[in-house]
C-alpha cells in the first residue's frame, strides 16, 4: 500500500467518491464526516495524507488545520465548494499544503496528493531513539515499543529535551531554556507536572526512563547500546 489516507468531508457521496479513487491508486482509506472525528481519527490513525473539508460540522476545517498543525506536519489537502481567493488564502494560512476547489476531478486529487506526499519525503527527517522510544522531531511524533502515543505540544519539546541529553542530571531551569526557549508560563515547579504527565503517556509502570534525581532535577536514562 502507498500509504494511509484520512478523508474528512460533510458530503457523504463526495467523501466515498475520494475514497473509491484513493483506494484504485494503492492507498488505504478511511472516512469521517465532522471535524471533532476528524481530529481524534488523525490523532488515533496517523495518517500519511488528510484531505479536509473547509465547512464541516462540528469544528470548521479551518480550526481543525489549525489544531493539526500545531500538533504535527501530516500533510494536508483542503477542499470546498468556493471560489473566493479569500478563502483559498484562509486555507493555505491555516496550515494546508494544497487546495482544491469543487468540482473537481478524481484524478486532480491523486495528482496532487502524489505531489505534496513526493514533497514531504523530500523533508529531511530529524528522528531520536533511546531503548523503546522514537521521538521523529521533523513530523512531532513519538512512539513507544513501536506503538505511536499521543503528547501534547509541551510533552513533546519535554521529551526532545531529554533523548538529546541522555543521561545527564537537568535541573528545572535547564529543562525550561532546553525545551521551551524560557517561554514557559508558570513557576519552575509547574514543570514538574509535564514531566509527571509526560512519564504517564511513554509507559513508566513498564519503563521508568525518566529518572528524578532529588535537590538537582531529571534524568533521562539512555541504555547503552
Amino acid at each position: 500500500m502507498r500509504g494511509m489516507v484520512l478523508i474528512v468531508e460533510d458530503d457523504t457521496r463526495i467523501a466515498n467518491w475520494v475514497k473509491v479513487y484513493f483506494e484504485r491508486a494503492g492507498f488505504t482509506a478511511e472516512v469521517t464526516h465532522d471535524g471533532e472525528s476528524g481530529l481524534e481519527l488523525a490523532r488515533s490513525l496517523l495518517p500519511d495524507l488528510i484531505i479536509l473539508d473547509l465547512m464541516l460540522p462540528r469544528l470548521d476545517g479551518v480550526e481543525l488545520c489549525r489544531i493539526l498543525r500545531r500538533e504535527s506536519d501530516v500533510p494536508l489537502i483542503m477542499l470546498t465548494a468556493r471560489e473566493a481567493q479569500d478563502d483559498r488564502i484562509i486555507g493555505l494560512e491555516s496550515g494546508a499544503d494544497d487546495y482544491i476547489v469543487k468540482p473537481f476531478a478524481p484524478e486532480e486529487v491523486i495528482a496532487r496528493a502524489d505531489a505534496v506526499l513526493r514533497r514531504v519525503k523530500g523533508r529531511v527527517q530529524h528522528v531520536l531513539t533511546h531503548n523503546n522510544i522514537t521521538l521523529n522531531e521533523t513530523t512531532r511524533r513519538a512512539t513507544v515499543d513501536g506503538e505511536p502515543v499521543i503528547l501534547s505540544q509541551a510533552q513533546i519539546d519535554l521529551l526532545s529535551a531529554f533523548m538529546r541529553h541522555p543521561n545527564q542530571v537537568l535541573t528545572r531551569d535547564q529543562l525550561i531554556e532546553l525545551a521551551f526557549n524560557n517561554d514557559f508560563e508558570g513557576f519552575d515547579r509547574a514543570i514538574d507536572n509535564q514531566i509527571a504527565r509526560l512519564r504517564k503517556q511513554i509507559g513508566q509502570d513498564r519503563n521508568r526512563p525518566i529518572e528524578t534525581v532529588y535537590g538537582a532535577g531529571y534524568r533521562f536514562v539512555a541504555e547503552e547500546s
